[in-house]
């Protein structure tokens, strides 16, 4: 199973410290790309709408700490983690 999850810091006053970053479950998945559908219709709803702050979406399997996909709302890149060096490689954009 794999679930997507989202991040949300809200912005602050610049020299204050940022809250923790509130951590919500999307949904959870049998099929890993769905997750990442999940999570990619989750950002195109937060680069859309007016709200501020910094976001960033993940996909790892269920209970996990590490991700296996990852996005966030300042840039349009995607990075998939290579299993066989452990490193985040860029996913390319069709």
């Amino acid at each position: 199973m794999f679930e997507a999850v989202e991040f949300i810091e809200e912005e602050v006053e610049s020299g204050r410290p940022a809250p923790i970053p509130t951590e919500s479950i999307l949904g959870t998945f049998e099929v890993e790309a769905d997750a990442v559908m999940r999570a990619r219709a989750a950002r195109a709803g937060f680069m859309s709408g007016s709200r501020g702050g910094y976001a960033w979406w993940i996909v790892r399997e269920q209970g996990a700490r590490l991700a296996n996909w990852i996005s966030d709302s300042r840039s349009d890149r995607e990075f998939a983690l290579d299993v066989t060096s452990g490193e985040l490689t860029e996913v390319p954009q069709a």
